[in-house]
């Protein structure tokens, strides 16, 4: 692990010398996933409001404290790399990441960090800003603020294996954008995103269950709002492992399969 760190550190450097030089798409990004949860949020609030303050268990400020922390637990797990990988291989540049005596899915992480160091210092003051506008009062118990760190690392890890995953299906073809929106689609109703998964019906929530995205994004919230009881935090923990260890091991075999049939682009 520690002879990771030179190596990282190296990249860290590369990757926000990198985000410097690309400040306006950086700030885009950054702008779609504040106006996202942004937009639920004011849908919610307001037919909460019309439902006279509460709509399924959560009322108008559960709304607000939700899609906040959502906005924030999206961001720090989000990945862009599936878009990436058909343009590198199209252009050549995954051939110049082979030839490094290191995985490539480590600058990726390094990559994906170093935006989130950077972006951070605008997010923060815009959650403390929302929160003050929409008048969020948030009451965290000790013990939820205690696991939420390990329980948002394993799912920045859980969404990154997955989707780095995805975007080896590059090795095949290089038109993966219609399955790239599906996955967008599929996640948004199953990761609660959309809205807080106890609002579906009893079937979309079993699969939830059942998928890997409720425990990439909807867990951690909900851990974070205290609706989480300390057994369902085991088992959701239990299950962040268990999707965890399957995209490790998926992404292992994806990747070798794509090598295999690599056959380099560009100039």
């Amino acid at each position: 692990m520690f002879a990771y760190y030179p190596i990282y550190k190296g990249y860290f450097r590369t990757a926000l010398m990198v985000q410097f030089q690309y400040r306006i798409a950086m700030l885009i990004w950054l702008l779609g996933g504040i106006i996202e949860p942004l937009m639920y949020l004011v849908v919610w609030r307001t037919v909460s409001e019309q439902q006279g303050g509460s709509v399924g268990g959560y009322e108008t400020n559960d709304f607000v404290v939700y899609f906040i922390a959502m906005m924030m637990v999206s961001h720090a797990t989000f990945t862009w790399i599936m878009w990436e990988y058909v343009y590198r291989i199209r252009m050549g540049l995954f051939s110049v990441m082979l030839l490094k005596p290191i995985h490539p899915i480590h600058s990726d992480i390094a990559d994906n960090i170093g935006y989130k160091f950077l972006t951070l210092t605008v997010m923060a003051p815009i959650t403390l800003l929302l929160a003050w506008f929409f008048e969020a009062t948030w009451q965290p118990l000790p013990w939820t603020l205690a696991a939420f760190v390990p329980v948002l690392i394993l799912a920045f890890l859980m969404r990154f294996y997955w989707e780095w995953s995805l975007a080896m299906v590059a090795f095949w073809t290089t038109r993966i954008d219609a399955m790239n929106q599906a996955y967008i689609v599929v996640s948004l109703f199953f990761s609660g995103k959309l809205a807080p998964l106890s609002l579906f019906p009893e079937i979309v929530q079993r699969a939830a269950d059942i998928l890997p995205f409720r425990w990439m994004l909807a867990f951690p919230v909900e851990l974070l709002l205290g609706r989480i009881t300390p057994r369902e935090l085991l088992i959701g923990i239990g299950a962040q492992l268990f999707w965890l260890v399957a995209g490790y091991l998926f992404m292992q075999f994806i990747y070798r399969a794509g090598i295999k049939r690599y056959a380099a682009f560009g100039a």
